[in-house]
């Protein structure tokens, strides 16, 4: 009888996403210098950290989104292997944000 009880339990959706949410996520924003964008893409498209990266138009030339399993990680990941690339002028991180 406890085994079919237990057959009924459900997790709801909000709390199954938290379960499944084991990466941090960031999203960012990069200003390039003129003429590098095409060069700035493909180098972050080469990170096996980078979930999609494209060229937008607006006030930022890149927009990539980066996945780790820590938020030591992507600290590393942004200042060791994004920021020295070459033509980047600024970036702005925004982490995802689950409730």
């Amino acid at each position: 009888m406890s085994s079919l009880w237990l057959a009924r339990i459900t997790i709801r959706p909000s709390r199954r996403l938290a379960l499944m949410a084991t990466k941090i996520r960031a999203y960012l924003l990069i200003e390039a210098a003129a003429a590098v964008g095409n060069n700035v893409l493909e180098t972050l498209r080469a990170l096996p950290e980078t979930v999609q990266a494209d060229r937008v138009t607006g006030p930022y030339d890149v927009i990539a989104i980066i996945e780790t399993e820590s938020m030591d990680a992507i600290s590393s990941v942004l200042h060791d292997r994004i920021h020295p690339i070459n033509g980047i002028t600024r970036t702005m991180s925004c982490l995802r944000f689950e409730t």
